[in-house]
C-alpha cells in the first residue's frame, strides 16, 4: 500500500509542478526574472522553479547513491527554456526511478552528505514524502506570486488531480 501512495503523490506532484511550470513559461518575457520581494523564499518566479527543480534533483541523486556538493539554482539557467529542458530531464528520470519502486525499496536507509558537510540517514520513504512536502510549500509561493502578477494560478490541489485523473474534470 505504502508503495502505491508514493507512486501517486510523486504522479500528483509531477502534474502540480508542471501546471505552475506551463503557467509561468506563457509570461510575457523578462517576467519570470522580475523581483516579486524579499518575503519568498526565492524573490524569481524562474528562481522559485529552479528551487523546486533542484530540491527535486538533488534528493534524487541522493536516493541514488550520490551527494551533490551543491543544489541547482536561477544562476544555472538563463532563461526559462533552459530551466525547463533541465525541468524534462528531471522529471523524467524521477518518473523512472518512482516506477521502480516497491516496498523493500522504500523501507531501505538512505545514507547522505548534505551541502553543508553534514551526514545523516532516513528510510527512503519519508524522505520522498520530505520531497513532495516541499515541492507543494513552494508551488504555494509560485501560485502567490503570480496572483500578484494578477495572473491566477491554476488549481493545483489534490483532489482536483484526482477529478482530472478520474476524468471528472479537464
Amino acid at each position: 500500500m505504502l508503495t502505491e501512495m508514493v507512486k501517486a503523490l510523486y504522479d500528483y506532484d509531477r502534474w502540480a509542478n508542471r501546471r505552475l511550470f506551463d503557467a509561468v513559461a506563457g509570461l510575457p518575457p523578462g517576467t519570470a526574472d522580475r523581483e516579486l520581494g524579499p518575503q519568498f523564499s526565492v524573490p524569481t518566479l524562474k528562481g522559485m522553479l529552479a528551487h523546486i527543480l533542484g530540491a527535486e534533483a538533488i534528493w534524487l541523486a541522493r536516493w541514488k547513491g550520490s551527494s551533490p556538493a551543491a543544489i541547482l539554482s536561477a544562476k544555472d539557467f538563463p532563461d526559462l527554456a533552459a530551466l525547463g529542458a533541465r525541468w524534462n530531464q528531471v522529471e523524467a528520470e524521477l518518473a523512472e526511478f518512482v516506477a521502480g519502486l516497491s516496498e523493500v525499496h522504500l523501507a531501505r536507509v538512505v545514507r547522505y552528505t548534505n551541502i553543508q558537510g553534514q551526514s545523516f540517514s532516513l528510510l527512503l520513504w519519508p524522505l520522498m514524502q520530505h520531497v513532495a512536502n516541499h515541492s507543494t510549500h513552494h508551488r504555494s509561493e509560485v501560485a502567490t506570486m503570480l496572483t500578484m502578477l494578477e495572473v491566477a494560478p491554476p488549481p493545483t490541489d489534490l483532489v482536483i488531480y484526482h477529478l482530472v485523473r478520474s476524468g471528472q474534470m479537464s
